[in-house]
Parts: structure tokens; sequence; C-alpha cells
């Protein structure tokens, strides 16, 4: 797996929201893709803990990246997202997403939130719609 320069965007994209809450991308490849978010209190929800749109947000970044590795020239848009919420996140996050199958035009990933100890804090799978890029002058 290549490490990513934060500096770089996510994963060679711009998105405003990851910056937003902190994420910073890690790993980028077809094996696995992973992403880290530090604990902040203003990601928090009032028991203190990483509110779960914000876990949310980070997996389906994250489970998007994983099937984007496989051809960095696309995009992804989620179709479903489905997450299981199994412990509370009282401190750094770290989410790690592989695609099961890239199809022509949807792709099918699973992924998982782990505190730093390696306990298991969130599942999810997700479908989502492949967008290739237009060919010049396509309309």
């Amino acid at each position: 797996m290549k490490p990513t320069d934060n500096n770089a965007g996510y994963f060679g994209v711009d998105i405003p929201f990851m910056a937003y809450i902190g994420l910073v991308p890690e790993a980028f490849s077809p094996e696995l893709t992973r992403t880290r978010l530090p604990y902040r209190q203003e990601i928090s929800n009032s028991r203190g803990e990483i509110h779960g749109g914000t876990l949310m947000g980070a997996l389906d970044f994250t489970l998007s990246a994983a099937a984007r590795a496989n051809d960095p020239s696309t995009g992804m848009a989620t179709i479903d997202m489905t997450t299981h919420f199994i412990a509370p996140a009282r401190g750094t996050v770290v989410f790690e997403a592989k695609c099961l199958r890239m199809g022509r035009s949807l792709a099918f990933c699973e992924g998982r939130a782990l505190d730093e100890d390696g306990q298991l804090l969130a599942t999810a799978s997700a479908t989502f719609k492949i967008m290739r890029p237009r060919a010049h002058g396509a309309s």
C-alpha cells in the first residue's frame, strides 16, 4: 500500500467536507483503503463521542475511495449504504475498506471503523454508481 500525502487531497480528489471533519487519507490500493479521523470535540455528540453522522460520512468516503482505487479516473455516487454501529467512538477512528466487486456501472464495497486498539466500532457496506469521465466532445 502506498501512503498518501494529505496535501495532495483525498486520494487525488478535493473533498472540502472531509477536510472540514479532519479525515486523514493513509492508504489507497485495490487491496485496502484506509483513512484516520482524529478525535475533535467539534465532531462529537452530546455524550462526547464522535457523532454517528460524522462516522457515516467518513465511512462513505473511505468505501467510495476503495472502489476508485480500482480505477482512479472514475468518480462514485452513493446509491445505498448500510451502517451498523457496534461501540461508541471515543477517540481517533481508523476506517478500512475494500471493493468486493467493480462492474461496468456499479461497485460494491465493505468497510469498518476501528479504534486505535483495533476494537470494532462500526461496519458498513455500500453500492456506488460508477461515474466515468465523458469522452472529450461527448454531450
